[in-house]
């Protein structure tokens, strides 16, 4: 009996052994490109239309401009922001700029941008999610406060929120705004528990939303368009309430929230035109940006909404990398985890390896600009895996790189792309990694 257990303690010590040299090898794989980096576009061609970010040029009748991101946890995409942002304020009338960030949150910081007291950092760390609580989006956030100091009337710049998955600081604004319009507030205080920071465990989904929803009401009753940021705040509250019940069900979430990103943008298109602006940039993932991203039968992404909508008044900017070295988190809550950790990725795309073979540390690739007779008009046509990273990892991403890899026609999703060589990761304010 024990030579037959020395014999299973050493065949698992074998096995043990095996999986760890598989996940060494798997790691040591996907860091050099997995299967190769894949094939390169036509170099003389790609040089001969490749340009500088500075050099995007947005078409007349454009109202939403978007600017995706291939990854969440990387410098470059995040710095992208604000050197696309200044360039639609200088040349595009733009005076907005919309983030995959939570409305309340992102008030916080349209707030600071307009005077308000703390710093950018902390008006940063306000929208809620680590991948914001960085150098690049408190430079954003800092620069734009420095352009309202000496801006026109009504030329001042606004910051707002899209998504709907974090609530404490809608909430906040929702009671702010009840008081001053002289709300009953008693029910809507009973269903925070100021100790916990959060809702109350005493009250289910329905119950929250029939007290958020009372509140709304009576803001309408006012019928004073003062009030529709307010009104705006508790439908923050009733969206997140509907995503939480969504829990259980992944897909259908990630439906519901892009479709509810899509009625949160149309929100800010409207609050913007009231003011006379005719245009608003937005930035997110490349897969809420897309001109096209069904999901399934059911439901399209925020991007796919919109272009439907606008056509060709809708212009998508995608981004994509060569190779990444990307910040994420450790564990499995993006939005709680306290450690942070970087993994090396190689998005196959031949567009983005001839930007690499030409020399482009970074360039912006125009499709409209490519004439059918140019053999680069097909390479962008054509299906081809894309850099996709969100804010998560598996080991399954160092085995298998086309887990982290989609594939698409470029110039179907976009009107062009930015490319990057070599995306350096975030460094998170306040999280080790």
């Amino acid at each position: 009996m024990k030579e037959k257990g020395s014999k299973k303690h050493l065949f698992g010590k074998i096995l043990l052994c095996l999986l760890a040299v598989a996940v060494v090898v798997g790691c040591i794989f996907s860091y050099f490109g997995g299967f190769g980096t894949g094939k390169c576009a036509d170099k003389k061609e790609f040089a001969k239309y490749a340009g500088a970010v500075s050099d995007i040029v947005i078409p007349d009748g454009v109202r939403v401009i978007a600017l995706g991101e291939a990854t969440h946890g990387n410098a470059k995409f995040q710095q992208f922001k604000l050197d696309v942002f200044k360039l639609m304020v200088e040349k595009c009338g733009v005076r907005a700029f919309a983030l995959e960030g939570d409305y309340g949150g992102c008030e916080a910081v349209n707030r600071y941008i307009h005077g308000g007291k703390g710093t950018a950092e902390e008006a940063a760390a306000a929208i809620g999610f680590p991948i914001y609580r960085t150098k690049e989006m408190a430079d954003l956030i800092e620069w734009m406060r420095k352009y309202n100091v000496t801006a026109a009337e009504d030329e001042d710049l606004r910051f707002y929120g899209f998504d709907m998955q974090l609530y404490e600081r809608s909430y906040q604004y929702l009671l702010e705004a009840a008081k001053t319009f002289a709300v009953p507030t008693a029910e809507l205080e009973t269903l925070w528990d100021k100790s916990e920071g959060k809702y109350s465990t005493s009250y289910s989904a329905d119950q929250k939303a029939k007290v958020v929803e009372a509140v709304k009401q009576n803001l309408l009753q006012l019928n004073d368009s003062t009030t529709a940021q307010a009104v705006h705040f508790a439908d923050m509250l009733l969206q997140n309430i509907a995503l939480g019940k969504m829990m259980d069900n992944m897909a259908k979430g990630v439906m519901l929230r892009d479709s509810l990103m899509f009625v949160n943008t149309h929100w800010i298109m409207e609050q913007e035109e009231a003011r006379g602006s005719e245009r608003i940039l937005i930035s997110g993932h490349n897969g809420h940006i897309q001109r096209v991203h069904d999901y399934g039968t059911d439901g399209k992404a925020m991007g796919a909404l919109l272009a439907d909508e606008l056509g060709e008044a809708y212009f998508a900017i995608g981004t994509d990398f060569y190779k990444a070295k990307v910040s994420l988190p450790k564990g499995s809550s993006a939005s709680k985890s306290k450690k942070r950790s970087n993994h090396t990725f190689y998005s196959h795309d031949p567009l983005a390896k001839a930007a690499k073979k030409c020399g482009y540390e970074i360039c912006w690739l125009d499709f409209s600009k490519i004439p059918d007779s140019s053999v680069l008009k097909q390479q962008i046509t054509d299906y081809t895996w894309m850099g996709d990273v969100g804010e998560g990892h598996t080991p399954l991403m160092a085995l298998m790189p086309m887990s982290y890899r989609d594939w698409v026609s470029p110039a179907k999703l976009y009107d062009g792309v930015i490319f990057v060589a070599k995306a350096e990761p975030i460094k998170v304010r306040g999280i080790k990694g």
